[in-house]
């Protein structure tokens, strides 16, 4: 890298570009669970500050990671070389159309934020689970929040965003306005661009039933059969998540089921929750009206050696084959988290081919995370294959935002043929040169 042409790039900037010796760059280079050491790192505090950070990149050939909030599970949102082009800066809040519920959203805010800001206005928006995650690279993985069946993925509410592609045009993407690109960017990850700013279509649902149900660790199986079948039948509302938590070699852990019921209406909640009190023996309860906000966990840091292994799959049915195969298995692990999220809903009435992300057909999406150190967890790979290869004939597709390895499966398994055809069309037509190539990988069709 040409350190002429940064210094050149700071003067330009309203932000600021941070090189490895300089004394704010270890505040910087590092991520949530990843440790990272660019070669540069831009903080754009506006559009331009973008603009000229990706046309650096580009006349530099730097590798090019794109940051928001740091929350990469696999990494992406630092390098060990390269540039970070760091938005977080740009982390704005705005209504612009308090009639439409439409409100502007700055790539670099935090979810904690937004639903602040938003709860002044009597909106809320299904967000990711934690307050720190950043806007930006939720919404463009797609977003399975807290009012998924009620108001769809998160990126199902976007309806434009402004971006700054790899030639350093800034463009509008909406329905209307480079559709092609405004539908690769809703789940195709940042591989065509840096957004700048989301417009967003938000609910005026400021409050929600939210809680947990706790159950006997030996009733595990039971339980999330019967939770299955309840949600089958659910309101559109009522959204639900089973946790199963790793012993660590001490005593089997509670099963916790999480709901959120999306209104106020106490009558119409107790109704929805009700079938969820009764999956087995109660050990405790505690489900309240909340604000929005209440919702997201506050992001605590891990053990500094952790870093966890994530992989996911959807199932177009949570049967008893395969909740058999998944508890059972899960079992003969220590460390393992065990996550299952109800889907359907909104976010299934929206067609498979109407934006990047495909997998609209799904019941349930399962999430494990190995937790652990790298070293652990690399040597137990054998037992995890053996444990996803058990649950293979039940699940399909995945999620590209919790995933840590991104391997070939994987990517095959986000995109499918189709999918990826039409997305490797929007990359040959704004990122044709692979500017963009630190997201789960569409590949320009020159370079295959």
């Amino acid at each position: 890298m040409n350190t002429a042409a940064a210094a050149a790039l700071a003067e330009s900037l309203n932000g600021e570009v941070i090189l490895p010796d300089d004394a704010t760059y270890d505040e910087h280079r590092d991520i949530f669970v990843h440790k990272g050491r660019p070669d540069v790192i831009v903080r754009c505090r506006s559009t331009e500050d973008v603009r000229l950070a990706v046309e650096f990149a580009r006349e530099q050939g730097l590798r090019t990671s794109v940051r928001s909030g740091g929350h990469s599970t696999a990494g992406l949102s630092t390098d060990v070389g390269g540039i970070v082009i760091d938005v977080s800066p740009l982390d704005g809040v705005e209504v612009v159309d308090a009639e439409r519920h439409l409100v502007r959203v700055g790539p670099g805010a935090r979810w904690g934020r937004v639903a602040q800001a938003l709860q002044e206005h009597g909106l809320s928006f299904s967000s990711g689970d934690t307050d720190r995650v950043g806007v930006g690279g939720l919404l463009l993985g797609g977003g399975i929040g807290w009012t998924v069946r009620s108001s769809g993925l998160a990126l199902d509410n976007v309806v434009a965003a402004e971006v700054v592609t790899a030639d350093g045009r800034v463009l509008r993407a909406n329905a209307d306005e480079n559709p092609d690109l405004f539908w690769g960017l809703r789940g195709g990850s940042g591989n065509f661009g840096v957004v700048t700013s989301f417009e967003i279509s938000t609910q005026p649902v400021p409050q929600v039933h939210f809680g947990s149900i706790t159950y006997p660790a030996a009733e595990a199986a039971s339980v999330v059969k019967g939770w299955a079948r309840v949600l089958r039948d659910a309101p559109d509302e009522l959204t639900s998540h089973v946790q199963m938590f790793p012993s660590f070699g001490g005593d089997p852990a509670p099963v916790t089921v999480l709901v959120c019921y999306a209104g106020e209406d106490m009558a119409a909640a107790n109704t929805a929750i009700a079938p969820l009190l009764e999956l087995g023996t109660v050990e405790g309860k505690d489900i309240s009206l909340v604000p929005y906000p209440k919702v997201l966990d506050e992001a605590g840091e891990l053990p500094p050696d952790w870093e966890p292994m994530v992989r996911n799959r959807f199932a177009r049915e949570c049967g008893d084959e395969f909740v058999d195969a998944l508890v059972s298995g899960a079992r003969s692990f220590d460390n393992l988290y065990v996550e299952l999220r109800s889907l359907g809903g909104a976010m299934g009435r929206v067609p498979a081919d109407a934006t990047a992300f495909a997998h609209r057909d799904a019941a349930v999406m399962l999430n494990t995370a190995r937790l652990g150190s790298r070293a652990g967890n690399e040597a137990g790979l054998p037992e995890l294959a053996a444990f996803w290869a058990s649950l293979a004939p039940f699940t399909e597709g995945a999620y590209s935002n919790f995933l840590s390895e991104l391997d070939e499966d994987d990517m095959a398994a986000v995109y499918p043929p189709a999918t990826y055809a039409r997305l490797q069309a929007v990359k040959d037509a704004y990122d044709p040169e692979n500017l963009f190539s630190r997201n789960p990988a569409v590949i320009p069709s020159a370079q295959v």
